[in-house]
């Protein structure tokens, strides 16, 4: 493998829930630790879209939402899912980009960040609407939770007498702001895009009907990605590698892996589906469309020594 950083090329970095935390100020402290990681590419001539999380933030967002418009019923409505998702991009994208706006004005550097609000085209078509994967909101009770299902929500008992709401995960077809974030690009300035997977919208003619869903965030980094060019996908977690059978005595982590090994891992049943799972697939699907591309599974703290293959796992086609 070349060990040597090749200037000028094209990266989506995508943040994992660690970089934030679930509290304003977890958040606050937290995006300072990216910003230095995404501050490190910058020096190394890397031209840089970043997505990420946004669970913890959606979640207390639609909860917020939820219970103002239980407080105020003659006049308030629930917020929908597409607005809470707008809200998460809008508070996260600020606090990261001043954070990295800060960074690189500490180290001399002066670049534009700018956050966009990101609308990722999904199929009305797609099974994910008839079999929902992702729980939001707050617990509710028996009687909250039947009136959900009378309104044609999916709901799940979590708990014995704790219910959840719960909501379709589909994939991401197309992003409707991606000239607007090329051009950023081309401009040399990084851009914050897809937060939390983007807001899930439906075409409608010349309209966009914001979808009760939820993307998963590593498919539409994927997805980022392949329309930008990128050569890169880089997944900033809170572990150093990608590493199967966990504390046992086959526990083995990978420097480098195939995207064909890793279907046969896949086949072995050895990636949890709501956690690891994603970033595995969507990094084969992103490096079997082009062998050219490679995307890294890293810890945070070490993303420029992973661009180097000096940590981090590598994935190729």
């Amino acid at each position: 493998m070349d060990n040597k950083i090749i200037n000028n090329k094209r990266i989506v970095v995508a943040l994992g829930r660690n970089a934030f935390g679930s509290t304003f100020p977890e958040q606050q402290a937290n995006v300072k630790k990216a910003a230095s990681a995404i501050a490190d590419l910058v020096e190394a001539k890397y031209k840089i879209v970043i997505t990420h999380s946004n669970g913890p933030q959606i979640g207390m967002i639609q909860t917020a939402m939820t219970e103002f418009a239980r407080l105020e019923p003659n006049d308030r409505t629930v917020a929908p899912m597409s607005v809470c998702g707008a809200m998460s991009e809008g508070y996260i994208g600020y606090d990261l980009q001043n954070a990295i706006r800060e960074e690189l004005l500490n180290r001399g550097i002066y670049k534009t960040v700018s956050t966009i609000i990101t609308q990722v085209r999904v199929d009305p078509f797609d099974i994910a609407f008839s079999e929902p994967s992702k729980v939001i909101g707050r617990y509710m009770t028996k009687e909250e939770a039947e009136a959900e299902e009378e309104k044609g929500n999916y709901v799940i008992e979590e708990e014995p007498g704790k219910f959840r709401r719960i909501i379709a995960s589909p994939m991401p077809i197309d992003i409707y702001e991606i000239d607007a974030i090329r051009a950023l690009l081309d401009a040399d300035q990084i851009v914050i895009a897809a937060g939390g997977g983007g807001i899930p919208v439906l075409q409608q003619g010349t309209h966009l009907k914001g979808a009760s869903a939820i993307i998963e965030k590593d498919y539409a980094a994927a997805k980022l990605a392949e329309l930008i060019d990128a050569d890169t996908l880089l997944f900033l977690t809170a572990y150093d590698k990608l590493t199967i059978e966990k504390n046992t005595p086959n526990e083995k982590a990978f420097d480098t892996v195939t995207a064909s090994d890793l279907h046969e891992y896949i086949k072995a049943g050895h990636f949890p589906a709501k956690t690891t799972f994603p970033k595995v697939d969507a990094s084969i699907r992103f490096v079997t469309a082009d062998s050219n591309r490679k995307a890294i599974i890293s810890n945070l703290d070490k993303a420029k020594l992973s661009l180097t293959g000096k940590s981090g796992t590598t994935i190729t086609a």
